[in-house]
């Protein structure tokens, strides 16, 4: 067969999921005795992909985090695309912590994964594409070759592969 296949890898967070695992949170921080009082809060910002949580305490703020981390395992959100950034001390005593959300492949991540292809010597091209890394072969037993490698492969994100021609 002359035509080539090809699929894309790229790391995502579903953004609605997200923001339903938020709420969900929300919803049983305000219901905890734990949290009485403490003007806990946990924001979504989906132009920067950011998520904010503020708290009373350093102990709490950990907490909302990990409340957060279970609403959002229960919905199938790839927990490895988030970096937790230091918690930061504000006004009147309480906490402040940022969290990141990794949207798309960086591009010292991509060139490792192109890397490792070539290094396996499998018979396959890996391209860069702006946040996404594109993978064309003449063998379909070949393209599987590589998922299973990147899959197989320590990235630090949540990998997906779409676009199967």
């Amino acid at each position: 067969m002359a035509d080539d296949f090809s699929f894309d890898v790229v790391s995502k967070v579903d953004m609605n999921a997200l923001a339903d695992s938020v709420n969900i949170a929300m919803k049983e921080i305000v219901n905890r005795y734990d949290f009485k009082g403490t003007n806990s809060t946990i924001e979504l910002d989906q132009k920067t992909p950011l998520l904010k949580l503020a708290s009373s305490d350093e102990f709490r703020a950990k907490a909302l985090y990990d409340v957060l981390l279970s609403r959002m395992a229960k919905r199938g959100i790839p927990l490895r695309n988030f970096e937790p950034q230091k918690i930061e001390s504000s006004l009147a005593g309480s906490v402040k912590q940022e969290i990141k959300i990794q949207a798309g492949i960086p591009v010292e991540k991509a060139k490792e994964m192109v890397k490792a292809v070539k290094d396996a010597k499998i018979k396959a091209n890996a391209a860069i594409q702006g946040d996404q890394l594109r993978v064309t072969s003449r063998s379909k037993d070949e393209l599987q070759r590589v998922m299973a490698l990147l899959r197989g492969g320590d990235y630090g994100i949540e990998l997906q592969f779409t676009n199967y021609r």
